[in-house]
């Protein structure tokens, strides 16, 4: 059985989005889109196509981590701005694994050092809140819709 101080996180390659994108929709589709409205899913679908997502990394603007087990990849996460997570995902084998902690940490130690930085926020589904309030982020407002996405706005106090 592996722990995660096996998995190996690292800077997404281009050739490797076309995977990871996979997994974040089957993950989404299985834990997340039972939650969310028809219009909702139509929504996050949409932004995950290749196209896009490809040219918000080409203009810096979008920042992807990989975690692997050997040669498969188990988790993405991707932050906008450096310090706004929109992504954090772990292939359902795999999670109460460390994984998902191992990725947030990654992001942790990419803003620790920049002191402009003060907190890392994100907007969590329904199913995550549990998992983010224990990475210790307090949410900062109530559960939100907007087009059919539901989240709670959340951030983590860095210092």
């Amino acid at each position: 059985m592996n722990n995660s101080l096996e998995y190996q996180v690292r800077v997404l390659k281009i050739e490797e989005l076309e995977r990871a994108l996979e997994l974040i929709y089957n993950v989404f589709m299985e834990f997340e889109a039972p939650d969310f409205s028809e219009q909702g899913i139509k929504k996050f679908v949409e932004f995950l196509d290749f196209k896009s997502i490809k040219n918000m990394i080409d203009d810096e603007n979008l920042h992807f981590w990989v975690c692997y087990d050997k040669e498969k990849i188990v988790g993405v996460v991707a932050t906008r701005q450096v310090s706004h997570i929109v992504l954090l995902f772990v292939d359902k084998n795999y999670h109460r694994k460390g994984i998902g902690r191992k990725l947030f940490e990654t992001v942790l130690s990419t803003v620790e050092n920049n002191p402009s930085i003060k907190e890392i926020t994100l907007n969590s589904s329904p199913y995550a809140v549990e998992f983010y309030q224990r990475l210790g982020f307090q949410d900062t407002d109530l559960e939100k819709t907007v087009d059919g996405i539901r989240f709670t706005p959340m951030k983590f106090q860095i210092r």
